[in-house]
């Protein structure tokens, strides 16, 4: 059986003080002068803080961090947004406070990160998002997880996102995204704050060009251009842009550029204006159409063609043409001595030289998961083989058309829509000499419109 010890007072022996005095519904632990301490190690609940109370940490916070249970923070934000991740697991009464101490979260948003639990009813975060706002916070339960008990500005706890329509909309996640494979616009109706973004990301692929005629070197693609939100997760490509683009509510014309058609010029001096890929634009980002090409020289655009069979020698067609940073192409190849065609330039690489009689293949295009899967595009058309040879170049991963052997006409084939590809080249002999047309390029917009 437990032994129990039945007393309304406890005293010290030297001296007669109580260590533990009852009376009536007060039990006091301690007397005047005398401290009050827990063991190392030992943990007490019930008394000391106020469930809704806190300790005020003053040495204000400027980054992100995790706040613990009974403690309020100044958040310092002049230096941009900090969020503030709500303790994880928590149990009811735990309680957290948070400040504006510079007087600028209207400015960069304190953002409360609900840390698996929810935010007042809802699966959302939270932000202080008005000058000077303070909150209070208690975990009430499952069903509510934290509420405001206090604020100091009539505080709005939320997050806005934007809101748009255009293009085909599909989901990543809490991502939005809008693929244009047809000119039209992109209209924000609302813009989100600080806290949400503001900022969208993009990819913008002109038209490839076409492929030379008659031995001809293979299309450059069209200009890649891209940039990326900070925060937003997907993996972009290597010539991504170091910030997207801020919108506003308003209507955005979105240009796809048009594939150019595959050349049939028989002299190796003109490459007509057609061949060449149309540019493509959003907001302010516009991408050059991928260069042009025949059997003579390949031509500058977004990525260079490659050179035909003519040729020989001379560098294939610049790429990154007009330059912009990151650089939007490369350039096409060389025709190799016996007259193999050189492959067009890609945004990931420069086209490959033509190797005696056989056709250089296009350079390789660019992978990024934009919209949610990893996707190549914007590959070099092949260059065409000799009259001698039936080895032609194949088309840079991305879409790039194949390029034409000897005489096998119909060999040649197209970029593939919608990736900005370049045209294989066309065959030496066995009229027609066409080569095979560019692909169609493409504008993905993405944006967070949910947590």
């Amino acid at each position: 059986m437990a032994s129990i010890i039945k007393a309304d007072n406890i005293q010290k022996v030297s001296d007669g003080s109580n260590i533990i005095k009852k009376c009536g519904s007060t039990i006091t632990v301690g007397s005047s002068g005398q401290t009050v301490a827990l063991a190392s190690g030992a943990s007490q609940t019930g008394f000391g803080t106020p469930s809704s109370s806190v300790l005020w940490c003053t040495t204000a916070k400027t980054s992100p961090f995790t706040a613990a249970d009974k403690v309020g923070y100044f958040v310092n934000t002049s230096g941009g947004a900090v969020t503030v991740t709500l303790p994880s697991s928590p149990t009811a009464g735990d309680t957290v406070a948070v400040t504006d101490y510079a007087g600028t979260s209207e400015t960069n948003n304190i953002i409360l990160a609900r840390n698996g639990s929810k935010f007042e009813g809802s699966c959302t975060n939270g932000a202080l998002n008005k000058k000077r706002e303070a909150v209070t916070l208690v975990f009430v339960d499952s069903t509510q997880g934290w509420v405001a008990v206090s604020d100091n500005n009539e505080q709005k706890l939320d997050i806005s996102y934007i809101a748009a329509s255009g293009g085909t909309e599909t989901t990543s996640g809490d991502f939005k995204i809008h693929t244009f494979t047809a000119s039209s616009n992109f209209v924000v109706s609302s813009v989100g704050n600080a806290a949400g973004s503001n900022k969208v990301s993009y990819m913008v692929i002109a038209g490839g060009a076409g492929g030379g005629g008659d031995g001809g070197g293979g299309g450059g693609a069209g200009g890649f251009r891209e940039g990326k939100v900070s925060g937003d997760p997907y993996t972009a490509s290597p010539l991504v842009a170091p910030d997207g683009l801020p919108v506003s509510a308003q209507s955005y014309p979105v240009t796809v550029g048009a594939g150019g058609i595959g050349n049939n010029d028989t002299s190796w001096t003109n490459t007509p204006a057609a061949v060449f890929g149309s540019a493509s634009n959003f907001s302010s980002i516009p991408s050059a159409g991928g260069g042009g090409t025949s059997r003579g020289p390949g031509q500058a655009g977004g990525s260079g063609g490659g050179n035909g069979r003519c040729n020989a020698g001379p560098a294939g067609g610049a790429g990154n043409t007009p330059p912009v940073s990151p650089p939007q192409g490369n350039a096409g190849g060389t025709a190799g001595p016996g007259g193999g065609a050189g492959g067009g330039g890609a945004s990931g690489a420069v086209g490959v030289a033509g190797s005696g009689t056989t056709g250089g293949n296009g350079g390789a295009g660019t992978t990024t998961s934009i919209n949610g899967t990893p996707t190549a595009r914007a590959g070099g058309g092949g260059g065409a083989g000799t009259p001698a040879s039936s080895t032609r170049g194949s088309g840079g991963a991305g879409g790039g058309g194949r390029g034409a052997g000897c005489s096998a006409n119909g060999s040649q084939t197209a970029g593939t829509a919608n990736t900005g590809s370049g045209g294989g080249g066309g065959p030496a002999a066995g009229a027609p000499f066409f080569g095979g047309a560019g692909g169609s390029g493409i504008v993905i917009i993405r944006y967070k419109f949910q947590n």
